[in-house]
């Protein structure tokens, strides 16, 4: 390998939007995550709607006047 071309890796935190941190190996040196094993609802069993970016809201906006007896 040659030297000084490669980024440096090692151990950093992680942080996820619930507040659980965590240590994982890594070329950056902050890492944030929105869903992680403590608040993922496979993980804890716990049924939680995630909207991210306000997809259904965009969704109901981009189809309110749409009529499917129309295409008939």
């Amino acid at each position: 390998m040659k030297k000084e071309i490669h980024p440096k890796y090692g151990k950093i935190t992680a942080s996820c939007a619930c507040g659980a941190t965590f240590e994982v190996g890594s070329t950056k040196e902050n890492i944030k995550v929105e869903i992680c094993s403590s608040c993922h609802p496979f993980f804890t069993g716990k049924q939680k709607l995630v909207d991210s970016a306000g997809r259904i809201d965009r969704f109901k906006r981009k189809y309110a006047g749409f009529d499917a007896t129309k295409l008939v």
